[in-house]
């Protein structure tokens, strides 16, 4: 048994001299808004781009996705802020985010209602938190939607226990949430799970785009709100399904508290003006 996982069970398996990972879905994970064949399109694209390790099968219909094994360990924090790093990284998620369509959509404004309703039919309750935190996202949304930007092929589960260092190599594991989303979800997703300081924020969308806006900030800023949201929601819904030892209810509650603080930042309301604000010509 492969350990970190907080979703699945994932299995280290030995092949003569080979080695691969057998992943076993975690009960009743579609609720969480996950498509096993998605997960299988998004990891195949993924690995064609060679930012994570080839597929080898798909066991159907249990949704099993059997993986290369590839050394690596888990990245720590302080390897997230060195520009060797963050240009690997960036480099691996512009690619990502210019592939092509991918058949599942993870709209990062419907998901924590949609972990919502599916909570509450599992006779969860909902935290008081969800309503202030629902109305921040309205309000997110409707500045993003005043000036859109296309989906692009998203990861949406950047947390550190995804990414492998192998020498200057960083691979890119666990697509079982990708989708079509905003880009700066996945910007947003990275800096806030890795705790990116503002220099390293700054450091990001340089390495990403080539240059830092106003709107630029401003939207990397409200989608760390919406990361938080969603992984606050993420918790919830796994109070009624999960059957792994871990406390889901701090989990959610923790993510509740650091988007409350985030959206009373002072600098909330200019941050809502400037993502709707298009950036010059």
């Amino acid at each position: 048994m492969l350990t970190g996982g907080i979703t699945n069970r994932n299995l280290l398996v030995h092949v003569g001299a080979e080695q691969f990972v057998l992943r076993l879905a975690g009960k009743d994970t579609h609720l969480l808004n996950i498509d096993r064949r998605v997960e299988r399109e998004a990891t195949e694209r993924a690995a064609s781009l060679g930012i994570s390790p080839d597929v080898v099968a798909f066991l159907e219909p249990e949704g099993y996705l059997v993986t290369r094994f590839v050394s690596g360990a888990e990245m720590a924090p302080d390897e997230f802020r060195t520009s060797a790093r963050l240009d690997t990284i960036c480099g691996a998620l512009r690619a990502f985010h210019a592939s092509g369509p991918l058949a599942g959509v993870f709209d990062c404004f419907r998901v924590p209602g949609q972990h919502r309703d599916a909570a509450m039919s599992r006779g969860v309750r909902i935290p008081a938190a969800y309503e202030q935190a629902a109305a921040y996202a309205s309000e997110i949304e409707q500045a993003f939607y005043a000036t859109p930007e296309p989906r692009v092929p998203c990861h949406n589960d950047l947390l550190s226990a995804n990414f492998l260092a192998d020498g200057d190599r960083v691979w890119l594991i666990d697509w079982e949430y990708a989708g079509m989303n905003d880009r700066y979800f996945d910007l947003g997703n990275l800096a806030t799970n890795n705790d990116f300081d503002a220099g390293t924020e700054t450091a990001l969308l340089d390495a990403y785009f080539g240059a830092v806006t106003a709107r630029r900030a401003a939207r990397l800023a409200l989608m760390k709100v919406m990361s938080d949201f969603r992984e606050a929601m993420w918790g919830v819904v796994q109070q009624g399904i999960s059957t792994l030892d871990f406390d889901y209810e701090a989990y959610a509650s923790t993510h509740f508290d650091r988007l409350l603080r985030a959206a009373s930042h002072p600098d909330y309301g200019r941050w809502l003006a400037d993502a709707a604000t298009p950036d010059p010509s």
